[in-house]
Parts: C-alpha cells; structure tokens; sequence
C-alpha cells in the first residue's frame, strides 16, 4: 500500500513539473524611472531597459544640419509638452538617420528643460502589430515616449502596415497624448515601389489602390530626407571624428586615405566615414572614446 502511495506521489510530481512547464513565464514587471531608453520585448510584453546606448554625439552628425534642427525643435515641442508630429527619417543609407534619432533624444535631455525624463523606447519592424499593446502600457505613465523603429518598410506579402496605420492616427482613442512616433527608412512611402506600380496597374480604381498604400507615409507630420554627401561634407566628417577622438595625423595624409577608403567602398557617407576612423584608430593603436 505505502509503495503504491509512494508512486503515485511521484507521477504526481511529475506531472506537476510538466504543467508547469507549460504554463507560459511570468512577465517582468516594467520600471520606467529606472533608464532613459529601452527595447520593446514584445513577447511576453516587458520593456528591457538600456543603460549603455549607442550613440554619437550630436555634433558629431555632418551634413544635415537643417533636418537636424527640424528634428531636435519638434523633439524639443513634445519634450515640453506642446504638440508635435510623428517623423519619418528617409534617404539614402548611412547619412545617419538612426545616429539623429538617438542623438536628439540624448540632446533634449542633457538640456535640462524637461520636467521629466525623455524616454526612449526601440521597437523593432517585426514586432509592429504590437504596438497597440505596447501604446497601452505607456499611455497612463508619467513619462514622454518616443517610439523608434529603425530601417521601418514593408514586404509585398506584408499586411501589418495597417496596425501601423490605425495605431499612429486611426482607431476611436487615437495615438496616446505622452507618446510620438520616429522612424527611419531607405524608402520614402515605406512600400517597394513595384508593390505600389502594381496595385495601380492591376486595382478596379487605380487611383484608391496607390491612396491605400502611400496614406501610410501620411502618418508621419514630418518627412525629413537625408541625401548623398559631397566630398567635402565627408571629409568634415572624417575630420570630426578624427579631432574627437584625438587622432592626430597630418591633414593632407588623412585626406588622401580616407578619400581612398571611400573610393574603395564605391560611396561616401557618415557610416563610410566612421568605418574609416575605426580603421584609422586600430592602425594608429588608440581606443575610441565611448
């Protein structure tokens, strides 16, 4: 008898840790006090936070200095508590888009105009369809969020476009009062321009078609384009950078290499140019500052 009691007991904690095992994990509690910026997870649902981000200073950022200051004043607006728009960051790759974004909100805050911290929270393209969920949670906090994706398109098969659509300025309640939309894209109206070509050339109205897809990029207030350097505007990057970091080299030698590294890559860019001072750094045996 005791040994069928004591098998029982044992089948019974087996099966106990195998529910338990199934039972989906307990979801972190958030503190938003605790760090300026934070990634969504968007499963289970928890904000992890970031104590050491990655970012350049904002002087750092050549060659966009009018869509800089756009930027950092609409940031500086809803920081404040004064209405502001959503914005998209679009153009061509590497001028520092994502860099901006990041820069601005570290701006804003060390200015000391805020009441309150700036938050900053990254939520990744394919976690998009949460971001009602994710609205949800900020909505009553007594903070400011900016919402960030970076490098935000869309795929032809891809449908999650209209969550986007309804969070940012659709539905009965609306985007959150605390909360604004940043993100930075290659693409204009966030859709492949062949995916738009074609619901023209195939839709009953073509006209509604294009509306349908394009009234996404509508979303965003502030459309701010980042467009190739010129030669000199990459130089005055690599040369700020370079006193930054306290590189010294001769002028004339670090122009010629860093045109003949940009040569080598077939662009210029703000990406091209840091490449260059990382490999600039590690020849010469000096640590970059963080």
């Amino acid at each position: 008898m005791e040994k069928t009691i004591e098998a029982l007991n044992s089948k019974l904690d087996l099966l106990i840790a195998a529910v338990s095992r199934l039972a989906p994990p307990s979801v972190p509690e958030t503190d938003i006090a605790i760090a300026d910026c934070y990634v969504w997870a968007a499963d289970p649902g928890f904000l992890e936070p970031i104590q050491r981000v990655n970012r350049v200073d904002i002087g750092l950022i050549k060659g966009v200095d009018r869509v800089r200051d756009i930027l950092v004043d609409n940031t500086e607006r809803f920081a404040g508590g004064l209405p502001a728009n959503n914005v998209l960051l679009w153009g061509a790759r590497g001028m520092g888009k994502s860099s901006l974004v990041k820069a601005a909100h570290a701006t804003i805050n060390a200015s000391g105009k805020t009441v309150a911290p700036l938050k900053l929270i990254e939520i990744h393209r394919e976690d998009i369809d949460t971001l009602p969920k994710l609205m949800n949670l900020l909505k009553a906090a007594p903070y400011r969020f900016i919402l960030f994706c970076d490098d935000l398109s869309f795929d032809h098969d891809d449908t999650s476009y209209k969550s986007l659509k309804a969070a940012l300025e659709g539905g009965v309640e609306g985007r959150p009062a605390n909360v604004i939309f940043y993100a930075t894209s290659n693409r204009r109206h966030l859709l492949p321009r062949d995916m738009i070509d074609n619901e023209r050339s195939t839709a009953i109205n073509p006209s509604e078609a294009v509306e349908e897809k394009v009234s996404l990029s509508d979303r965003f207030g502030l459309w701010l384009g980042f467009h190739k350097c010129s030669q000199d505007e990459y130089l005055d990057m690599v040369n700020g950078y370079a006193s930054y970091h306290g590189l010294g080299s001769d002028p004339e030698s670090l122009r010629a290499e860093a045109l003949e590294w940009a040569t080598t890559r077939g662009s210029r860019s703000g990406r091209v140019a840091w490449q260059f001072i990382q490999d600039l750094a590690g020849r010469l045996g000096k640590p970059l500052k963080d």
